[in-house]
């Protein structure tokens, strides 16, 4: 009775500890959206075409992939977290170069 007990209880915290460990990168979330809204707002205001546009939700999506590959154990490590942030980083420089380079501007 108590060693079910105690593999119930042990049960439970090692579930609640990986649903907490895949929770874990809010601020690599937050900075996703926040690049997918830049997109948006890209193609929305006529400062990326669609195929540029295109391009740059590919590099999310891969991104992504990589965020999921990195959750699946459970524990995102700091080699990992710092991939993420690196991928982040040149993804928003390859926005604000698209965003504000001429070719938008020819296709209004």
């Amino acid at each position: 009775m108590m060693r079910q007990m105690l593999l119930a209880i042990s049960t439970v915290v090692l579930t609640a500890g990986m649903a907490y460990a895949q929770a874990d990168t809010p601020g690599i979330d937050q900075r996703q959206a926040n690049q997918e809204r830049r997109i948006d707002q890209g193609i929305a205001s006529g400062q990326l075409t669609q195929r540029e546009a295109a391009r740059l939700d590919r590099q999310q999506d891969r991104i992504d992939r990589m965020e999921n590959k990195a959750k699946a154990d459970g524990v995102v490590t700091a080699r990992e977290r710092a991939r993420l942030h690196a991928a982040q980083d040149r993804a928003s420089r390859n926005i604000a170069r698209e965003k504000h380079d001429a070719q938008g501007k020819r296709h209004r």
